[in-house]
């Protein structure tokens, strides 16, 4: 008996925009994959860009080049994913909104962490997508290492998922915990910040926004809701909050962040702060930790939890979704 061998995969050249501290570890991580012919050829920053050679290290940035138009890019890589590590920033999304649209409409998919044109440009970006017969995928977007966008947008395909109940921020879990051991909110954010699960600015976190935003998008993967017209409520955590915390931890409860989104209230998102006992799967995520649940009527809860908050759990969300995509027409099992 013989056995088939699968036949040699093309080398895919990987573009890389935007080289912070998500960039910088996709390029660490994604490096383990160039055994399957997976590498990072051009590192687009924000205003140079350089071109690696295969097994080469990162030149100094002194010796970087201007930043060329992509579809030049595109067309001299041969590349067949744009993967984007952009901050979601105002300055930086205009570029983010245009990177993405030149790259699907040339038949590029893109992976992306960057959430602003997300937000913004659901459906432009889908319909780029469609002309360029492309994909795009936002695993890193949507709760970095956890894998909810997966589940969203094909895990719980069939099931007639009705509800999405969310805590998906591990910033907010962690100053929540420590407001109800006592602490104060300052102090919680400071120690936030201290072990690396905070960013300077928490404005966003501590709001209710970010939760919103990764609800917002998974919605938009479950029920093809158009992202960039759901409208939100959020409440936030502020020095109000640290009574509630530690009252709902004196009744053995724990305060939680609690996104939700429904099919009762379509186009709608909402950020609550509940108090949850010990049999709500919210109430034993610790840390910078993240839980998700997915309602499904007749198939049951379907809850996922943990992930690492952190850019190094982007980045690997990231490398996932370039290898989904780059094997997608695998045989067997794959």
């Amino acid at each position: 008996m013989t056995s088939a061998l699968p036949s040699a995969s093309p080398a895919v050249p990987l573009v890389l925009s935007g080289f912070g501290p998500v960039g910088q570890a996709f390029l660490e991580k994604i490096g383990a994959q160039q055994q399957r012919g997976i590498a990072v050829t051009v590192i687009r920053g924000q205003a140079s860009e350089t071109t690696l050679g295969p097994g080469s290290g990162v030149p100094d940035r002194a010796s970087w080049h201007p930043l060329a138009q992509l579809e030049a890019t595109l067309d001299r890589t041969g590349a067949g994913v744009l993967v984007q590590a952009l901050p979601s920033s105002p300055e930086a999304h205009p570029r983010a909104v245009d990177e993405a649209i030149t790259a699907l409409r040339r038949g590029v998919h893109v992976v992306t962490a960057t959430k602003s044109h997300l937000l913004t440009h659901w459906r432009d970006l889908e319909q780029a997508a469609r002309t360029g017969g492309s994909r795009i995928r936002i695993s890193g977007a949507t709760g970095a290492a956890l894998p909810t966008a997966d589940l969203a947008r094909l895990g719980v395909r069939g099931l007639d998922c009705h509800a999405l109940r969310a805590c998906p921020n591990g910033t907010s879990t962690f100053v929540l915990d420590r407001i109800s051991d006592g602490g104060s909110l300052k102090e919680a954010v400071r120690e936030a910040r201290r072990c690396g699960i905070a960013e300077a600015d928490t404005s966003a976190d501590l709001s209710g926004s970010d939760a919103a935003t990764k609800a917002r998008l998974l919605a938009g993967l479950l029920w093809d809701w158009d992202v960039a017209r759901i409208q939100i409520e959020t409440e936030a955590i502020d020095e109000g909050t640290v009574e509630l915390a530690a009252a709902a931890a004196r009744s053995g409860r724990r305060l939680r962040a609690v996104a939700s989104a429904s099919l009762d209230r379509p186009m709608t998102v909402t950020v609550r702060l509940e108090r949850v006992g010990p049999g709500d799967p919210f109430f034993h995520i610790t840390g910078p930790e993240k839980a998700m649940t997915f309602h499904c009527p007749d198939a049951g809860d379907i809850t996922v939890q943990g992930g690492r908050s952190s850019p190094t759990g982007a980045a690997l969300a990231m490398v996932k979704d370039v290898l989904n995509l780059v094997e997608g027409n695998a045989t067997g099992f794959h």
